[in-house]
């Protein structure tokens, strides 16, 4: 197959999230929150990172339920700074939780996340045509303008490249490379 040239050939990890959930539209909150999450968490890292470390946020953060990670105490969180399964950085694990709570927040404006985040595409995905990896923006004026929302609200660790990376992850951009397979899979 295929694949975008950002994927190295011999990390399985890496060629299942490209083939199977990078630029594949979420719908779904429980999964917009865990790539919210895990899009913080990465940020200043590489991605691999996160993918090795992602069943250990999984467990961590309580199969990445809005409800129960907005629960946590600050014990709870100076818990977490112990665990070596997650990245273990105080602002990022904390941020975690209150992020949680705005999420719920927008949850209940909106009936969902998913909601909230679609409109800002009119629900449908972009669909991009770039030619190589180069052309492909870390952010943009789009990402600027859910960051400076989601940071109004309370949010943190969603600056407009962390942003332009999950719109990536959750297909509210279609950044597969015309020589990608996928891009085509995705042109919906």
């Amino acid at each position: 197959m295929k694949r975008c040239q950002w994927v190295p050939q011999n990390h399985e990890l890496y060629i299942h999230y490209h083939d199977n959930e990078w630029g594949v539209p979420v719908r779904d909150d429980f999964v917009l929150f865990e790539f919210l999450i895990l899009e913080g968490a990465q940020a200043g890292l590489n991605w691999s990172t996160i993918l090795k470390k992602r069943p250990g946020y999984k467990k961590a953060f309580k199969d990445f339920d809005p409800v129960k990670v907005s629960r946590f105490s600050n014990k709870k969180c100076e818990q977490l700074l112990l665990n070596p399964d997650i990245i273990r950085n105080r602002l990022k694990v904390f941020s975690a939780v209150k992020n949680a709570k705005v999420f719920l927040e927008i949850q209940k404006e909106y009936d969902s996340f998913s909601n909230y985040l679609w409109a800002f595409v009119n629900k449908k995905p972009i669909q991009n045509n770039f030619t190589s990896f180069a052309e492909i923006p870390t952010k943009t004026p789009l990402s600027d303008q859910i960051s400076k929302d989601l940071k109004k609200r309370g949010m943190s660790f969603v600056g407009s490249t962390i942003i332009y990376a999950y719109m990536q992850a959750i297909g509210m951009v279609n950044d597969h490379t015309l020589d990608c397979e996928r891009h085509l899979q995705l042109n919906i």
